[in-house]
């Protein structure tokens, strides 16, 4: 995350988060030169992570089916006009309405951010989600978001990126929607050859073997490469990294897996002592992570006999180290979790930068 762009920004395009949870998102957008005005989620503790970590920008908790432009967000702007809207809408409703009955309840968090489009008419919205809702009931999803979109006169463009083609430290893919009032120019990112390990990622962070951490802590080295440098850039110290407490049996089958194995490394009599067989499974040092989640009990670091700490996941997830995370460890998990990764957010908000340059208006 570049935190000045090559050449100077001529405006500040202005955008607001929907579903914005601790805001990976709108961090890679404001990184990329974008102007964040407003964070909208139901959760407060990410809000309060998102408001932390997001200098100026306003916040709104709270039932997003009940919040309009007109009510809840434009007295919060200071008539600054709205550009951009991003965010990763929950389609949980999708698998249990079908397809063809877009409209059932259980889709009003998806009806919502359409409906904010349609009130604010900004010249462009970018979607995250799963890459299942690609495929949902033969696509019929995807054509309807496509469809409705594109009768409110956006051109919708979607791919399937995974984080780890980006410079992220890790295998998460995700389905993302760009669309652009008019004709839609938008380039999707081209893919970085060289990918960033788990090693690459943690090297640097305290072990943690005899002690669970401290609130604030040293690093353990200097920066070992361009990732490390790229994370410490304004920070000084290593937050949210106190490991988790593990009996002596755990510990014990932890150390069983080896550098990047499974439960198959395990005796028979471990095998099954977890009911999914990705429980016992430890990252790989020469590999990005797999995907985290919001709990990510089930990996183990790729050295240590213990699950990953929450920096070490917000390290895998690219969250610079000076972005604090609030709330219990529960709560911090899951905002990182949930988040999209703050570099391959960065990457996609250059190119919609780009294209709202050129365009110019």
């Amino acid at each position: 995350m570049n935190h000045t762009t090559e050449s100077p920004v001529a405006k500040k395009w202005n955008a607001i988060d929907l579903f914005c949870g601790a805001g990976g998102l709108s961090y890679g957008f404001e990184q990329a030169g974008f102007n964040i005005l407003l964070g909208i989620d139901s959760d407060a503790k990410a809000l309060e992570t998102f408001e932390r970590n997001h200098d100026g920008a306003k916040s709104i908790c709270g039932d997003i089916t009940n919040i309009t432009y007109q009510d809840h967000i434009a007295p919060l702007l200071d008539g600054k006009k709205i550009d951009l809207i991003i965010g990763g809408p929950p389609c949980q409703g999708f698998s249990l309405s079908g397809p063809r009955n877009f409209n059932d309840p259980r889709n009003k968090l998806y009806l919502s951010y359409i409906r904010l489009v349609q009130e604010i008419q900004p010249k462009a919205f970018v979607i995250e989600n799963v890459p299942g809702l690609v495929g949902l009931f033969n696509g019929e999803v995807k054509d309807n978001i496509i469809r409705i979109f594109s009768e409110m006169g956006y051109a919708v463009t979607y791919r399937i990126l995974c984080a780890a083609d980006y410079g992220v430290p890790q295998n998460r893919k995700r389905v993302v929607f760009v669309g652009v009032k008019g004709k839609n120019a938008f380039e999707y990112p081209a893919i970085q050859t060289e990918q960033v390990t788990c090693e690459m990622a943690l090297s640097d962070l305290p072990p943690l073997v005899d002690t669970l951490g401290e609130a604030v802590q040293t690093y353990a080295t200097e920066p070992r490469n361009a990732y490390q440098k790229l994370m410490r850039e304004r920070s000084d110290a290593v937050h949210n990294h106190i490991a988790a407490s593990h009996s002596e049996k755990v510990q014990h089958i932890i150390s069983l897996v080896p550098d990047g194995g499974n439960y198959k490394d395990l005796p028979q009599e471990f095998r099954e002592s977890r009911n999914f067989h990705v429980a016992w499974t430890r990252f790989n040092s020469r590999k990005p992570a797999p995907t985290i989640d919001t709990g990510h009990r089930h990996h183990f670091h790729y050295k240590y006999n213990r699950v990953p700490t929450v920096r070490e996941c917000a390290r895998l997830q690219s969250f610079p180290d000076d972005f604090i995370f609030l709330g219990n460890k529960t709560q911090q998990f899951r905002q990182v979790g949930n988040a999209v990764p703050p570099i391959m957010a960065q990457r996609i908000a250059e190119q919609m930068l780009q294209l709202l340059e050129s365009e110019g208006n």
